[in-house]
């Protein structure tokens, strides 16, 4: 398994983030919400982000938001379902949760079988 994360791995176009925001199927924890599509047809899951201003007003800190969330996700790609993922951080965090972040992207995404 290469450990990518490439275009064909992310949402990119604001149709493919609306298409999983339609469907509202949400799940949250203190820190993450995750927003899930049905099956789509490429095979692999597909992670969408967003990190407001709400959450953080420095842009450096959003950006190590992100960083964590798509580090987690390129090393866990292959265990996920073939669905479209939106994470959206509701909560700020920083490297002392980093632990908990993981955990909860864990409960939040992967099938309850990989646990």
């Amino acid at each position: 398994m290469a450990y990518r994360f490439g275009k064909a791995y992310r949402l990119l176009t604001t149709e493919e983030f609306s298409s999983v925001f339609a469907l509202r199927k949400q799940r949250s924890r203190s820190f993450l919400a995750v927003l899930q599509s049905e099956n789509n047809t490429l095979g692999h899951a597909r992670l969408g982000l967003v990190v407001g201003k709400k959450a953080a007003k420095r842009a450096n800190k959003r950006n190590y938001m992100k960083r964590v969330i798509r580090e987690w996700f390129r090393l866990h790609q292959s265990a996920l379902p073939a669905k479209d993922f939106v994470v959206r951080v509701r909560v700020m965090f920083e490297h002392e949760q980093y632990h908990e972040v993981c955990k909860q992207l864990a409960e939040l995404m992967l099938p309850r079988e990989c646990k």
